[in-house]
């Protein structure tokens, strides 16, 4: 299992920064996506021991419409240590719509079949 742990990520300024603990070991990662190692990746000691801040620069190249993910890998152990995700363009639009309409229209079948219960219950 690796050693290295996940405190807290963000995208900033076209890259995404998180902070990493790892007391045991100076942390030996790489970031995936769709198998594909980032080049660019970079890894600081933070201002406590055992903190490391991980800065990885997002292509432009790889910011298409739909929903894209990166692995931060733990070469020592080839586990994934944490992910991000990226999600752009109409699809996630169309995508929220579409769900929004269907949590409405199962709200609406609820109601009535609540409602009928209500009715068939002081009926009787």
């Amino acid at each position: 299992m690796s050693d290295v742990t996940f405190i807290r990520g963000s995208l900033r300024s076209g890259a995404w920064v998180a902070e990493l603990q790892c007391d045991t070991c100076t942390p030996d990662l790489e970031v995936r996506h769709l198998d594909q190692v980032l080049q660019g990746a970079s890894l600081t000691a933070g201002a406590e021991a055992g903190l490391w801040l991980l800065r990885v620069p997002v292509p432009a190249e790889l910011l298409n419409e739909g929903v894209h993910t990166f692995l931060v890998i733990d070469r020592a152990t080839t586990t994934t240590v944490e992910r991000f995700t990226i999600v752009t363009g109409a699809l996630l639009e169309d995508d929220i719509r579409a769900e929004v309409s269907m949590l409405r229209a199962e709200l609406d079948l609820l109601k009535r079949a609540f409602r009928r219960h209500c009715a068939e219950a002081g009926a009787a």
